[in-house]
């Protein structure tokens, strides 16, 4: 409608809209309808446009270029949020800790960590998260679904950050330097922990004891010694571990591997600990007092 007028409103949230062909997709919202398919990954989407940029991941076209550094985006939006590097502005401020950011979608995800708020629940098992991409990825755990491919060599992953991050073991890259010891990471994730180190921040919690730790991923462990939950299973003589690498260990005792050498007199171990004691023999070197 030319006039500005809002005629048609939603039944179930009350918002109104001036067509009602914006309207029927509003309420794809609501009903969860995803009527457009990737026919490479078989991802849906809402809404043609959403597929339409989808469709850039798998074929590369980036049609968007950066004035000020040549770089390429495959959406307007990107390429508007990449500008404000250059510009350094920041218009979006978080009203409870004043932190601003260069985008509105940001913030908004930025507030979900004052607030607590989950909006986005997994319909299989419940887990809910505060980011829509975080869902996204979460729900490829589940139906197995990896449409990112490494092209050197052929691993695949559920999204493309994943590769992305894959593709620096091969390419060697480290972008991420810590300021306090110019150690280099591939990732930003691992300088984040890394920082912590330095820092001592521990904010992960364990609700049952109150033990802290550093990352996500310890604290995910240490709440296995709690519920007794051993994830990980030996495919020889089923025995179970709380731990991915426990059972790395553990499978060496069928395969006979033994990666760790001693560089005295070359004899060989299935663990570290194993060669470290070990060591103790040609250094004299006696740690445990009566």
């Amino acid at each position: 409608m030319h006039t500005g007028d809002k005629a048609f409103q939603c039944e179930i949230c009350d918002k109104w809209f001036s067509r009602q062909e914006n309207l029927k997709i509003h309420l794809r919202i609501h009903t969860g309808e995803k009527p457009f398919k990737c026919d490479i990954c078989y991802e849906l989407f809402r809404q043609s446009g959403g597929l339409k940029r989808h469709m850039r991941i798998h074929t590369g076209e980036k049609p968007f270029k950066c004035d000020l550094c040549d770089e390429l985006f495959s959406e307007s939006g990107t390429l508007k949020r990449h500008v404000r590097i250059h510009t350094g502005e920041q218009s979006f401020k978080c009203d409870i800790c004043d932190k601003r950011f260069n985008h509105s979608g940001t913030l908004k995800r930025h507030v979900r960590i004052h607030t607590g708020e989950k909006p986005f629940k997994c319909d299989i098992c419940d887990e809910r998260f505060s980011d829509s991409g975080n869902l996204k990825r979460h729900m490829w755990m589940h139906t197995g679904e990896k449409p990112f491919k490494c092209d050197i060599c052929d691993k695949r992953f559920s999204d493309s950050g994943s590769l992305k991050r894959h593709m620096r073991i091969h390419t060697g890259e480290k972008p991420f330097k810590c300021d306090l010891c110019d150690e280099r990471f591939s990732d930003s994730g691992n300088l984040k922990r890394h920082m912590r180190m330095h820092t001592g921040e521990k904010p992960f919690k364990c609700d049952l004891c109150d033990e802290r730790f550093s990352d996500s991923g310890t604290l995910k462990t240490h709440i296995r010694i709690h519920t007794g939950e051993k994830p990980f299973k030996c495919e020889v003589c089923d025995k179970r571990f709380t731990r991915n690498d426990s059972l790395n260990i553990h499978t060496r005792i069928h395969t006979g591997e033994q990666p760790y050498k001693c560089e005295v007199c070359d004899k060989m171990f299935s663990q570290s600990g194993s060669l470290k004691s070990h060591i103790r023999i040609h250094i004299g070197e006696k740690p445990l007092k009566c």
